[in-house]
């Protein structure tokens, strides 16, 4: 038999013939005075073999330990070791399944995804909430709500699949009324006015005053006083942590004001 002759026969290509001789998974016949390879019935049933075996999922590697005769890894310890393999695939794609559930019912929930998303059902509503808080006042929504969104997916996800949800439950008592996300708004316009002013401007002590008075009591206990005064003190040229680049991200006198409310709520919380 050609190549061609035997491809047709076992049901594979004549390229795929050629990468398993390229392997050593299927040994390579002599050619005959004429240029052509002359296939047997030995390579026929070799080359069904191997096509039996890569049909279960066997990559060409433990297809070759499979068929080499020095592998000491007989056919049925390479099936359960793929057995397990499918089975950990199994419970990752049920896992990512309910996953995508939820996230259909948030959009079904909130009329639609978050830019920002995919987040948890409670990032979700939050941003649900600043949504309709901002559709609700004239002019288009403040900057540096976006921003926050941004940073609050970001810091959702270094939490990880693991973590406890403070940080939303946090939010919540934050913004947890109309009344409290409309101020939080209002604090979002007065850090967008500063973004060309300079970094004593007596608007940057204003915001950041109305910024520490966003952050109710309990979420200043909840986080204590250390978290605050470091955050307070970082320095956005200092050694390139998250704070760092944080502060960076906004215009100097943007970043005054936030960190002039961070040492505001530092002195509550002693």
């Amino acid at each position: 038999m050609r190549i061609g002759e035997l491809a047709d026969l076992v049901g594979v290509s004549t390229r795929a013939i050629r990468h398993y001789h390229h392997l050593g998974l299927l040994p390579e016949p002599e050619r005959r005075p004429n240029g052509y390879r002359e296939y047997g019935l030995r390579d026929a049933v070799a080359l069904a073999r191997l096509r039996r075996l890569a049909e279960l999922g066997l990559g060409l590697e433990e297809v070759g330990d499979v068929l080499a005769d020095d592998s000491g890894r007989e056919l049925h310890e390479v099936l359960t070791e793929l057995d397990a393999d499918l089975a950990r695939q199994e419970e990752e794609i049920r896992a990512r399944r309910a996953r995508l559930a939820a996230l259909r019912r948030q959009a079904e929930e909130h009329g639609g995804l978050p830019t920002e998303g995919p987040v948890s059902d409670e990032l979700a509503a939050l941003f649900g909430e600043m949504a309709r808080t901002a559709a609700a006042r004239p002019g288009p929504e403040p900057a540096m709500a976006a921003t926050e969104r941004e940073v609050l997916a970001l810091l959702e996800s270094v939490e990880g699949a693991g973590s406890d949800g403070r940080m939303t439950e946090l939010l919540g008592q934050a913004t947890g009324t109309p009344e409290a996300m409309a101020r939080a708004y209002e604090v979002y316009g007065l850090l967008d006015a500063l973004a060309s002013a300079a970094p004593d401007d007596p608007r940057v002590a204003q915001a950041a005053r109305a910024l520490a008075a966003c952050i109710p009591d309990a979420v200043v206990a909840g986080l204590g006083g250390q978290h605050w005064e470091r955050a307070a003190a970082a320095d956005a040229g200092a050694d390139g942590g998250f704070l760092a680049a944080y502060y960076a991200h906004f215009a100097p006198a943007q970043a005054e004001a936030v960190r002039g409310a961070l040492r505001l709520v530092a002195e509550r919380a002693r």
